[in-house]
């Protein structure tokens, strides 16, 4: 390892530390097995990893801790390009969560970053692209939305960031991201074939599957809360508010059967305007 990489990595730690002692304990209810961790066992792994911050938290939050912590080093050593980010704690808790050896929840997080990896390029290229489309979808299927944050100069989505680095892990319940999450993974897979069509809703146009249902699922967020946008919002930040003030407020399945509409919706546009 080189003296400059020796130098990120030493930053990447203390940036993952002060992350991992914050991490929600939702998941304390749907891991018995980790919840029920002793406080010796829960100090010895703080001390291998150097946790030092957390002596006030819980026994079964401080081991979650130090098993991000410990997977999250591995996987910097692995991917040392993508390294460490804020945001990535947060993505591989619900593996930690579910799964009770590290390898395991290692590898599911290594893998699920394969595709997710370019939320975290320094280069912003990844997110810019999601937020691009997040923005058409909205001119696409809400022009009146769309026009007033025209207006208050809010039209590239910026308010919607940290729903796309996260995948909406704020937003949703940790039951609803586990649920979330698999019917994306799913969407993806069968986005590969073109041949499974899919309907939320009787009496709807059935909807492809797409590589891209997160911008959809988001862009029907923000349109659950159009009319609190265009009445209190004057500047991106309140809009960043408001949607901030969507956790612990959203339903994923009413979410799901709008965004299968606006896929259906988009993709019959695209078929009619070719």
């Amino acid at each position: 390892m080189t003296t400059q990489r020796k130098k990120e990595f030493l930053m990447w730690q203390r940036i993952m530390r002060l992350d991992a002692i914050r991490i929600s304990n939702e998941w304390v209810p749907y891991s018995p097995s980790q919840a029920s961790v002793t406080k010796g066992a829960a100090n010895q792994l703080a001390l291998d990893v150097g946790l030092q911050e957390d002596t006030d938290l819980e026994p079964c939050l401080r081991h979650h801790a130090a098993r991000l912590v410990s997977i999250l080093e591995i996987y910097a050593l692995y991917d040392p390009e993508t390294g460490y980010c804020q945001g990535m704690g947060e993505l591989l808790s619900p593996f930690v969560a579910l799964l009770d050896e590290d390898y395991e929840a290692f590898w599911c997080f290594s893998s699920f970053m394969d595709a997710v990896r370019h939320n975290f390029r320094l280069d912003e290229v990844g997110i810019q692209r999601q937020l691009n489309m997040v923005s058409n979808l909205l001119k696409l299927c809400d022009p009146q939305l769309y026009k007033y944050l025209e207006t208050i100069d809010a039209v590239d989505c910026f308010f919607v960031y940290r729903m796309v680095v996260i995948l909406m892990r704020r937003e949703l319940s940790f039951e609803q991201t586990i649920s979330f999450w698999e019917i994306l993974w799913a969407d993806k897979t069968a986005a590969r074939f073109d041949k499974v069509k899919v309907s939320c809703r009787k009496g709807k146009k059935k909807a492809p599957p797409t590589d891209d249902l997160l911008l959809y699922v988001i862009t029907a967020a923000v349109r659950q809360r159009r009319g609190l946008i265009m009445e209190k919002c004057r500047c991106m930040d309140d809009v960043l508010k408001e949607c901030n003030n969507m956790s612990g407020n959203l339903d994923v399945w009413t979410l799901l059967d709008d965004a299968r509409d606006l896929v259906a919706s988009y993709h019959h546009k695209l078929t009619a305007s070719g």
